[in-house]
């Protein structure tokens, strides 16, 4: 999210009249409060095929093909259904309402396939069958593990496969049944590649797992986590021609693996780290990052940095939940001011935040989305807090339109999608809008540029949403970052795509995508 620094666009990233959309219409800032159904809707079954034996009893196997009752399910329906692929699943038990997914790999060279990269116990795919099964540890309430078992049933579109499961104890006995939707990944809605922008160039990052990204002194600051020792870390691009991008040195720290978020002040680059808390590089030569310390000091997860003004603040989710707050008026000597926290969080925790204004606006995952005055930083206080059901907000961004305060807030689970907030009254934070695609994916981060905010939606790309009618976002561009690549790690592919974003102001749109790398994008 960028806002508050020199190359980051306008400080309030709108006005009291933030522009005349492109229909021509002008907000008076009137609008209805709506119903918010939470994340966790009703939904039917996704088929009519089920397994027979009931939840409690002990069948001979779970995993027999006949214990599956398939008549109503179409003949010819899987006829056509290739061996090999990558599918997006979401299971829906027949006792809850709540959904959990994961990513199934069926590799191209017929060789084991994968639930986020655990390997199949077995597997029969194609030639009109759909039917695997795993072993899937289980570390709540005790560790254990399920014998995890599904059978296709319909296609309702190309891409999709839609059926039925059983989870199964190690002794056997039924656990959980219901069924599942298995989407392809691709490019959704019949969409073309771009809409609106054109990909300027492309750059590998030679770290594990980029994540995030800050543009400032004509260079682009990637960071990474590593899902492997020594995968994370930073790398400098020199990108005063962003055509032609140029990989000027790769950090790492070891025993620091896990870099999440980056952000710039004058000569200072904030990251944040998992093992060390917010760590200092001075970048007098941008080029150059110099290490200059790690704050506040010992081990520390902070998740994400946000700067305004003369403020830094550090999210840290663990080892305790809390907002670090930092005075950065010399910016390479951060000054702790203060910890931000809530009572009786339990789960979760902090994940990131907006300053605007004299307020910080702080997505706390379960706890929903809460907004504090930090006008005094010994004396912060909680003005109220947006919730909704089985919440887990990520990301957002603030602005000014038609008089109203305006928030722009983002889930990252199934289901979730943009919310448009009016937070004027803190206290009484009300949804006036939203903005949805496909329920597999989910926003990872935002930028809020004027009247237009940029979305990193992982699977769904790149969006460009028209806000200045913000209880009617309209979407007036798009480039999907997705393509039918082999995987470049194992395990979920929910987390993957478009997850970084910077709008800086000077032309350019710059994407980190977690397969491709350092995308730069410019409007059309």
């Amino acid at each position: 999210m960028d806002s508050g620094t020199s190359d980051a666009g306008p400080p309030d990233a709108g006005t009291d009249d933030a522009g005349i959309p492109d229909a021509g219409e002008v907000w008076d800032g009137g609008a209805q409060t709506l119903e918010d159904p939470g994340d966790v809707v009703e939904q039917a079954p996704y088929s009519d095929c089920t397994f027979t034996p009931e939840i409690g009893t002990t069948p001979a196997s779970c995993s027999d093909p006949a214990l599956f009752d398939r008549s109503m399910c179409p003949a010819g329906a899987l006829d056509d259904l290739g061996t090999s692929g990558a599918y997006e699943v979401r299971m829906l038990a027949s006792n809850t309402s709540y959904q959990i997914g994961f990513t199934l790999r069926l590799p191209s060279d017929g060789g084991v396939g994968t639930i986020d990269g655990t390997p199949l116990l077995f597997q029969d795919v194609g030639a009109g069958k759909f039917f695997f099964g795993a072993q899937i540890p289980q570390r709540f309430p005790t560790p254990t593990y399920r014998n995890r078992i599904f059978a296709g049933c319909t296609r309702p579109e190309p891409d999709r496969v839609n059926g039925c499961f059983v989870w199964c104890s190690p002794e056997g006995r039924v656990t959980t049944k219901g069924s599942f939707t298995a989407l392809r990944p691709g490019w959704g809605r019949g969409e073309g590649e771009a809409k609106g922008l054109k990909l300027v160039s492309e750059s590998a990052v030679p770290l594990s797992f980029p994540v995030d990204i800050y543009v400032t002194k004509g260079h682009a600051y990637v960071v990474a986590i590593g899902d492997k020792p020594g995968g994370g870390g930073l790398a400098v691009y020199d990108v005063k021609d962003p055509a032609h991008p140029v990989l000027k040195k790769r950090i790492q720290l070891e025993g620091d693996t896990y870099w999440n978020g980056a952000w710039a002040k004058d000569d200072a680059l904030y990251i944040a780290s998992a093992n060390s808390g917010v760590i200092v590089y001075d970048i007098t030569n941008p080029a150059d990052p110099q290490y200059v310390r790690a704050l506040p000091g010992g081990a520390i997860n902070v998740h994400t940095v946000h700067v305004r003004g003369d403020r830094l603040y550090g999210m840290a989710p663990s080892p305790s939940s809390q907002t670090l707050m930092f005075d950065v008026s010399s910016a390479l000597s951060p000054r702790l001011l203060d910890r931000i926290s809530i009572p009786d969080e339990i789960l979760g925790g902090v994940h990131d935040a907006f300053a605007y204004g004299d307020n910080l606006y702080v997505n706390h995952t379960f706890e929903g989305y809460i907004a504090f005055d930090v006008s005094d930083p010994m004396h912060v206080r909680e003005l109220g807090r947006y919730t909704y059901g089985d919440s887990f907000s990520h990301a957002n961004a603030v602005g000014t339109f038609a008089g109203r305060t305006i928030a722009f807030e983002g889930g990252e689970q199934l289901n979730a999608h943009l919310r448009v907030l009016d937070v004027t009254d803190p206290a009484n934070m009300r949804l006036i809008g939203q903005y949805a695609l496909r329920p597999e994916y989910s926003i990872h981060n935002m930028v809020l540029v004027g009247t237009k905010l940029y979305i990193a939606y992982y699977q769904e790309g790149v969006r460009v949403l028209d806000v200045s009618v913000p209880p009617r976002p309209r979407e007036v561009a798009y480039f999907n970052t997705y393509k039918d690549a082999p995987p470049t790690r194992p395990g979920s592919e929910f987390f993957s795509n478009a997850i970084g974003i910077r709008v800086p102001g000077d032309g350019f749109i710059y994407v980190v995508d977690a397969n491709r790398g350092l995308l730069i994008l410019r409007e059309e």
